[in-house]
């Protein structure tokens, strides 16, 4: 796929299976995301030069949570109960052993119990963990299945999720320690065994060099685990450059443990929607002293995964830590977390036979189960709930495309009993404090903002003058990425658009009265490399999809010699702006429906840019790639879909834009079943692949026209900049000073990219 982050869009219906769609469903928000309740606002605006200043109100983003077991050891020893667990100066064994190259690792000299099993083998990652056995349900983007872990050694979380809340989803899902599990390391890993223990050392950096990465050149991380004949565990943290990371051992708990706690019943009634979701009692309990199940029981057979009408259906249970007013009983919107099981199809998947659930929500286990009349789910009580002697709990299930609830449990008070919160300070325990089954700690920085709020805080403050928003920090949040993905209410100036495979909706929920279109979901880092000017002199030289790559070459082509300032920034505003219009549409070949994303533009369809940026042939800024026919059944791809170094917009977006006419879109094709060849002279990939030609006739049979068309359509634009800090502080020189240097690139990239056609404004009075 495109490897820019993609966007949260139409959560209901589209889920798609790309990895980029992610899990920023804060628990407190699902609700409000799913049925676009109104944002709200989380601090005040004003004007500082042409940037919008949002400072954020006290605990907006609550607090960072930062790695502070440097120079230590952590020692787990086993009993009956659980892991008991003490905090030690560092043991750190020098003698690595043998670098190991693939993740899979058999023991000789003893059997390792763990998890209630002796295991002879275990797979370590790059990423910081160890796995035992293979997991039944893959952890993927958090809103669906997607493709293969990154690392397969290890444990696995979605591209996007953040690890406050990854790390309790992690739990009950395989058998595993993350001894310093940080997603996207990469590096050396070594291992030695002896006659009473195995030791595991890790000599990994952080990413580096990518628009998506927080430094240019590598960053040391060592760090080292011991896994005792006894049982015992060791973890040694030597050198660590990362601040954010999961530490905590992950036994599975058996099911054999679970205790009823609860059942909740629902007022007579029967659904119009079908048994299936005529929800009648709610069953909670608790396994293993850990985790919380909810149990739906419905008044028929559950719809099994596959099965077309699984699509859209939802299934809801609401935590309140106080008794809710009576006439929110059985709503989510004052919640203080929500769990959810989503069913869904992944987009343009025909007959709908990819169909599943999905659970979602903080410390929910992705996996759900079903089983006759009733669907489960099951997690650790989100942060807000723990140490709660008693909470309220309410359940809803919703129909495909429709808001309202076709049946509701009102919120009933339910005594919590026998659970134990295995989130802790790990720097603090002492072996007195007791054994815990499972035990971890999530480091991360600060928690991820709601599109919905920021777009509230700036319309509120400011009014609804903006089309797009794109926001900018002097503080990082909980991501591994240092992009951001996209969404909006899909406003306009003028009538909405039609055409384009996206409609309009929940203009209300970001508060415009009808202007506001898309915006970012999270801050950019001011630090990232993403928000610099251009590449430091010393950086090394990375691959076609780094900046450093193109270096010479964009220098050598620039007036001042230099390479285009911003050019990962112009990247990633251009792409996640970009998706306002594309890239949903298909297009209809006879009678032969051919989605052409969904989301970022397929691999194989030619999308040569009309205008280009900077080089002389480019590809889609939204994806797809420059194809030369080799009239031999071969095709040379001489610009891919990656979007580094930045680049313009296609025919067939202009067209969505609303810039061009039908007329003007030249004909073009699509490459399907790609098969690598070879390569050109120049390096360029051959590829074999299967050719349809297509028209934009094609994709108006499949959309319908672009409305308002090019004679109507907007024309002019204007971004709010806006530059976010923390409650009390000041915005510093570096942000204010690479915000503004984005604001003016963003103009003159749009006036370049659209053949003048349009024009941007980043004017935030």
């Amino acid at each position: 796929m495109h490897r820019s982050k993609t966007f949260l869009f139409e959560l209901s219906t589209i889920l798609v299976t790309v990895v980029g769609v992610v899990g920023f469903l804060q628990a407190s928000g699902v609700c409000a995301q799913e049925r676009e309740e109104q944002g709200k606002l989380i601090g005040k605006v004003s004007v500082v030069g042409n940037l919008i200043l949002m400072e954020l109100d006290e605990g907006a983003l609550g607090k960072e949570n930062l790695f502070d077991l440097g120079g230590h050891s952590l020692r787990f020893t086993p009993t009956r109960q659980g892991y008991r667990v003490e905090n030690l100066p560092l043991e750190w064994d020098a003698d690595f052993g043998q670098k190991i190259t693939e993740p899979h690792v058999a023991l000789h000299n003893f059997s390792f119990p763990f998890s209630g099993k002796n295991w002879d083998a275990f797979t370590v990652g790059v990423t910081g963990s160890i796995r035992f056995g293979e997991p039944e349900n893959p952890p993927s983007s958090g809103m669906g299945p997607g493709p293969a872990p990154r690392d397969p050694g290890g444990v696995s979380i979605g591209r996007f999720d953040a690890l406050s809340e990854a790390a309790g989803n992690l739990v009950n899902t395989v058998p595993a320690i993350c001894v310093f599990f940080k997603p996207r390391m990469s590096g050396d890993r070594y291992v030695k065994e002896l006659a009473d223990r195995v030791v595991v050392t890790w000599d990994v950096t952080e990413p580096y060099g990518n628009i998506q990465d927080f430094t240019w050149t590598r960053t040391i991380n060592r760090f080292q685990a011991v896994l005792h004949k006894d049982g015992a565990i060791d973890m040694s943290y030597d050198q660590l450059a990362a601040k954010d990371a999961i530490i905590g051992v992950y036994p599975v708990i058996s099911a054999e443990a679970e205790k009823p706690l609860s059942t909740l019943s629902a007022a007579k009634h029967a659904s119009s929607a079908g048994a299936h979701l005529d929800v009648q009692k709610l069953k909670l309990s608790v396994v293993g002293g850990v985790l919380l199940k909810v149990t739906f029981e419905t008044a028929g057979p559950v719809l099994p995964a596959g099965d077309a009408g699984v699509a859209g259906i939802a299934y809801r249970v609401s935590f309140c830590s106080h008794a809710p007013a009576p006439e929110s009983a059985g709503a989510a919107a004052h919640a203080d977390a929500v769990w959810t099981i989503r069913g869904f199809a992944p987009r343009n998947r025909g007959n709908g036979t990819a169909t599943r659930y999905v659970a979602f929500g903080e410390g929910v286990s992705r996996a759900v189960q079903t089983s006759g009349n009733t669907i489960s789910m099951g997690g650790i009580l989100p942060p807000p709930l723990r140490g709660a002697k008693q909470i309220y709990v309410s359940a809803d299930a919703s129909a495909a495309g429709l808001e309202e609830p076709v049946a509701q449990i009102s919120a009933k008070a339910v005594a919590l009993g026998g659970t134990r919160n295995p989130e802790v300070d790990l720097s603090s325990l002492k072996p007195q404090d007791g054994a815990f089954k499972v035990v971890y700690e999530a480091f991360h920085y600060y928690a991820l903002p709601s599109p919905r709020d920021m777009s509230c805080t700036v319309v509120k403050g400011l009014g609804d003058k903006f089309d797009f928003l794109a926001y900018y920090s002097d503080f990082r949040v909980d991501n591994q990425e240092a992009g951001t993905p996209s969404n909006g209410p899909l406003g306009a100036v003028g009538g909405a658009v039609t055409g384009i495979g996206a409609k309009q909706h929940g203009l209300e929920s970001y508060c415009t009265p009808g202007r506001f279109q898309w915006g970012f979901v999270q801050p950019v880092y001011a630090g990232s490399n993403q928000m610099q000017e251009r590449s430091p002199a010393d950086a090394p030289v990375g691959t076609d999809h780094d900046i450093t790559f193109y270096q010479k070459q964009l220098a050598e082509i620039s007036a001042d010699g230099k390479m285009p300032p911003y050019m990962y920034a112009m990247s990633q505003i251009a792409h996640e702006m970009g998706h306002r219009w594309a890239a949903f549409v298909s297009a209809k070949v006879g009678e032969v429906t051919i989605p052409l994303g969904p989301v970022h533009w397929a691999r194989g369809l030619q999308a040569r840019v009309a205008f280009p940026y900077r080089r002389p042939t480019e590809a889609s800024i939204m994806g797809g790639g420059v194809w030369q026919d080799n009239f031999d059944g071969t095709y040379t791809q001489l610009d891919d879909d990656y979007y580094v170094p930045a680049t313009g917009w296609s025919y067939l977006d202009l067209y969505l834009m609303g810039l061009i006419s039908s007329a003007e879109v030249p004909d073009f094709f699509i490459l399907r079943n790609l098969v690598p060849a070879n390569k050109d002279a120049n390096g360029h990939p051959i590829f074999k692949a299967d050719r349809t030609k297509l028209t934009i006739q094609d994709v108006i049979a499949a959309e319908g026209p672009r409305l308002p068309g090019v004679d109507k359509s907007q024309r002019e634009f204007n971004t709010g900049i806006a530059i976010m800090v923390q409650h009390g502080d000041k915005p510093n020189a570096e942000l204010i000073e690479r915000a503004e240097g984005i604001r003016k690139q963003w103009m003159d990239y749009f006036a370049i990219t659209t053949g003048h056609r349009a024009s941007m404004t980043a004017n935030p009075r």
